[in-house]
């Protein structure tokens, strides 16, 4: 529950409008848009992807699939190494962040410490919905008032 308030407080600070819903554990991004009664393409997907000795974080609409070819080629065409990549284990996202696979909300600094990068898929929206640090708690908020505070650099990554 550390990071939901701390997401909740964030948001508050800067005046931010959303909406909280608790609602039954969701591990999967269908069930957490059914239970929140949203599209899925509403929903932001956050995943931990360790790219050469950094973990970063990778946000999309969750009706789209991540392409790692396409991180790799983005690394590679700003200079960095992007040989080595996969997906955090289960143990490393607990370690790392002290959450659960399906918790992670599509922050990076300052709620979690990873550079945090968007896909344009989720720009689509007027809204966006997300799981706030637990699998039974989700924040809707405007898509404008998220990118305002996020802060995340946009680049295109899913299929």
């Amino acid at each position: 529950m550390k990071i939901f308030h701390e997401i909740c407080a964030l948001l508050n600070k800067q005046q931010i409008e959303f909406t909280h819903k608790s609602h039954e554990p969701t591990f999967t991004s269908e069930d957490s848009s059914r239970i929140r009664g949203d599209a899925l393409s509403a929903g932001a997907k956050a995943i931990l992807y360790k790219i050469e000795k950094d973990f970063y974080l990778f946000v999309f609409a969750a009706d789209q699939k991540l392409n790692t070819k396409k991180i790799k080629a983005y690394f590679k065409s700003r200079g960095k190494k992007a040989k080595s990549t996969r997906f955090a284990s289960v143990e490393e996202l607990k370690e790392l962040t002290g959450l659960v696979p399906g918790s992670v909300p599509p922050f990076g600094r300052p709620i979690l410490n990873f550079e945090l990068f968007v896909d344009p898929s989720l720009l689509k929206n007027k809204h966006i919905s997300f799981n706030a640090g637990s699998l039974t708690n989700s924040i809707n908020m405007r898509l404008e008032d998220y990118i305002k505070i996020a802060q995340p650099i946009v680049f295109e990554f899913v299929e």
